[in-house]
């Protein structure tokens, strides 16, 4: 694959934290039990006091508590429309804590997902203009609104004051042609997906051909370049070796024919769905990826700091089993996974 040098210079990233779906194990670090065998989760508020957020009875009852889970954010949010004061002020702090956390951790803009917080699209959308304001009650940077339905992203998008600066909007897609509409009324940036009308790309060349597609629908209403944040879509290496390479030239082609006023990348972290030491595979792909050319990405700041990628050493024998896989030079990932199994990780 070749690769170009003309890749932009600043990496933005948006922080993927404050979602409905972000799992705790019960009896894993971020986890304690009370005395009086209450469930918390510890965190520091606003006055630099420890507070907890406690696992509700009604959490108690759901599939993912019985799995040993607790979604803390779901918690939280819940509790923000739904609790008594008491309740609701420990869910706000809870929130702005993540957003102190994130901030800290270099994040330039904050993503927010309420999908998974109920069934109820009215639930959904009151969770979201609830999210939306305590957020951004604590945050000194913009917000990146998330959401499967767009209903639910135009909730957030009326309560957002922009404060900090315009919103993304996650996300455009030529079969929600009604997030232009949202865009014309609204104004703010876009993550738009390399995906068609009939699916997902199964290639470099597909993820090209539906990027073009869909950046010039944008480039129609006066959506600049640099107001883009491009998915190239990435899916799991677990599923075939050559996810890797697909995306990897499609970012490649798609630096070249834009240049640098693009931004490129997203999930990044898809990659790793089903592996073991997932952030030394998010970390190598990530090293792999700046040099193709991406410059933004949806990732966990705390856990995986793009500094850390771009410094690591492709020769050590951890980094170059994660790379080899990537670059399709592991059939069904087995040398990785040995490795794994051997302790040489």
């Amino acid at each position: 694959m070749s690769q170009i040098v003309n890749q932009a210079p600043d990496f933005i990233i948006i922080g993927e934290n404050i979602h409905a779906t972000r799992v705790l194990l019960r009896n894993g670090k971020r986890a304690k039990t009370l005395p009086d065998t209450s469930e918390v989760v510890p965190f520091i508020n606003s006055s630099n006091t420890e507070d907890y957020l406690v696992v509700p009875p009604w959490f108690r009852e759901t599939q993912p508590y019985q799995q040993n889970q607790i979604k803390h954010f779901m918690i939280a949010f819940m509790n923000g429309i739904k609790g008594n004061d008491q309740e609701k002020n420990i869910a706000s702090e809870y929130i702005g804590y993540e957003v102190r956390r994130q901030e800290s951790a270099g994040a330039h803009y904050l993503d927010i997902n309420v999908d998974e917080i109920h069934y109820d699209l009215e639930i959904q959308k009151r969770a979201m203009k609830w999210v939306v304001s305590t957020v951004e009650s604590y945050s000194s940077i913009p917000l990146c609104i998330d959401s499967s339905n767009s209903d639910i992203i135009l909730a957030g998008l009326s309560e957002y004051k922009g404060k900090n600066g315009p919103p993304i909007i996650n996300s455009y897609a030529v079969e929600r042609p009604e997030v232009l509409e949202m865009l014309k009324e609204y104004g703010g940036k876009v993550i738009t997906m390399a995906t068609s009308g009939t699916g997902m790309p199964q290639n470099s060349e597909e993820r090209i051909e539906n990027a073009k597609i869909v950046i010039d629908n944008l480039l129609k209403i006066d959506i600049p370049l640099n107001d883009i944040f491009l998915d190239a879509i990435i899916f799991p290496i677990s599923v075939d070796p050559q996810n890797g390479n697909h995306y990897l030239e499609a970012v490649n082609k798609l630096r070249n024919i834009y240049g640098n006023d693009l931004y490129i990348g997203m999930g990044l972290s898809n990659v790793s769905f089903g592996m073991p030491k997932r952030k030394l595979i998010n970390l190598a792909f990530i090293h792999l990826c700046i040099k193709a050319g991406i410059n933004a990405g949806i990732t966990d700041p705390i856990q995986t700091k793009v500094n850390d990628a771009l410094t690591i050493n492709p020769e050590s024998y951890p980094v170059k089993y994660a790379i080899d896989m990537l670059l399709g030079k592991d059939d069904f990932c087995m040398n990785y996974i040995s490795a794994f199994r051997e302790g040489k990780l």
